[in-house]
């Protein structure tokens, strides 16, 4: 048995700092600023905004299942020909631009705005895929619970200061602010551009490269290798059944990442100085539990430290789901005069420590029962599960908002965090990385 050696600092801190990067991404555009701006200003259908949250929801919809089509297969030719970092760059370059055409879409513009944010999307989405291929040669199994805790945690160090100096230069959401808002994806394009260059400087191309032979062709190669995938998967139905988790997680994530702060504005009415409170709360609990959970993972293991987490989610959900009523009751019940807007900062506390620590958690599941000549193809799926995810929440979601309301519509997580535990309990990590080990490829 070989046993992976850890990789210099230098590497892991360069694979880190992609993640630090790519969270200016995933704040400014898909969480705080963009999709507020979209919906209420770009598209703008007061009183409830149903049409722009339903437009918001396919958009993200139509560049997941993108990534649902193509990551499998890239993953798998990168395998191949050990040309992960070739990928990721072109996966970089292509987020880089399209979020910094984000500039040219003005008030009314709605289709071409809803273009961008699919083109951008999936750049961002599939670089995801190809950047999590790298972590399974890191370092050996025990210790990728920290080093996937450590990148998550960098990602969202680096959302707190691209955002925060974003809410500082660009001030509020409105429609008097537009001009200067809108500068909003170029400056998210320019600060992931320089802040992945360590990534590139610092991070290996591991592997020995696959010649092509002379009558076949890598786009053949790549669907022979995800057969071969499909064929062997029964020796490792513990990853088959975490990708099953992570289908309910990623879906339940992708619905709080996109609407959270549209909830926050349509749903409970908070003022500016509000919501810069909450954008500090959850990325201060995310980079506090990304960290935490992620060195827990290598005392207590991955699987326990996943299942609390996707308990905390649940109880995140609710808590943001019943925030006016429970206003209400508490006001009531003890004469104070407190607004909803506050007491939602503690449904930010519990999402924010929820957001880091589940996803750091199943991505080191994923490398710990991974075999290691499948890594780019098996984090391709993925890839692949994740963003089917997002297309099953975000369209679900929208229909429910639009037939609903946004309020009440929220409530479709707890199902969705309900049934990944459910998943998750039938994992068994010794089997599986016992079967992982095993595992050989013929091709590799």
């Amino acid at each position: 048995m070989v046993t992976r050696k850890l990789a210099p600092g230098r590497e892991i801190f360069g694979w880190g700092m992609f993640d630090f990067a790519n969270q200016a991404y995933t704040l400014l555009i898909i969480t705080v600023i963009y999709g507020d701006l979209f919906t209420r200003v770009i598209v703008g259908d007061a009183p409830d905004y149903r049409y722009g949250n339903l437009l918001w929801s396919i958009a993200l919809a139509a560049s997941a299942l993108l990534v649902v089509v193509t990551a499998p297969l890239a993953g798998a030719i990168m395998d191949a020909t050990r040309t992960r970092k070739g990928f990721l760059f072109a996966s970089y370059v292509g987020t880089v631009l399209t979020t910094a055409l984000l500039f040219f879409v003005e008030p009314g513009m709605v289709w071409l705005g809803v273009l961008l944010i699919i083109l951008s999307n999936f750049f961002y989405g599939i670089g995801e895929s190809f950047i999590s291929a790298f972590l399974p040669g890191l370092g050996p199994s025990r210790a990728l619970g920290w080093i996937s805790g450590l990148g998550w945690g960098m990602g969202y160090v680096g959302g707190l200061v691209s955002t925060a100096f974003a809410l500082a230069f660009l001030g509020e959401v409105s429609a008097e602010n537009f001009d200067t808002v809108r500068w909003v994806g170029p400056f998210a394009a320019v600060f992931f551009l320089l802040a992945a260059i360590p990534t590139f400087l610092f991070v290996r191309e591991r592997g020995r490269r696959y010649t092509l032979p002379a009558d076949q062709r890598w786009l053949m190669l790549g669907l022979g290798r995800i057969r071969s995938t499909l064929a062997s998967i029964s020796g490792l139905r513990d990853l088959g059944w975490l990708m099953v988790s992570i289908f309910f997680v990623m879906a339940g994530i992708y619905i709080v990442i996109s609407f959270a702060f549209i909830y926050g504005a349509q749903v409970i009415g908070w003022d500016e100085s509000t919501r810069v409170a909450m954008f500090v709360t959850v990325q201060i609990t995310a980079t506090i539990g990304a960290f935490t959970f992620g060195f827990m993972q290598s005392r207590v293991g991955a699987k326990r430290v996943y299942l609390v987490t996707l308990s905390l989610w649940i109880a995140a959900i609710l808590a943001i789901w019943q925030t006016p009523a429970l206003t209400q009751f508490l006001n009531a019940r003890f004469g104070l005069d407190w607004e909803a807007q506050h007491l939602f900062l503690f449904a930010g506390v519990l999402s924010g420590l929820s957001l880091g620590s589940s996803q750091s958690a199943g991505r080191a599941l994923v490398g710990v029962l991974t075999p290691r000549t499948k890594a780019a193809e098996m984090f391709g799926v993925w890839g692949m599960v994740s963003k089917l995810a997002a297309v099953f929440g975000m369209l679900g979601l929208g229909l429910i908002q639009a037939l609903f309301g946004l309020a009440d519509a929220i409530v479709f997580c707890v199902l969705l965090f309900a049934a990944a535990l459910g998943a998750t309990m039938v994992v068994d990590t010794q089997r599986g990385e016992a079967a992982a080990l095993r595992h050989r490829d013929p091709r590799a």
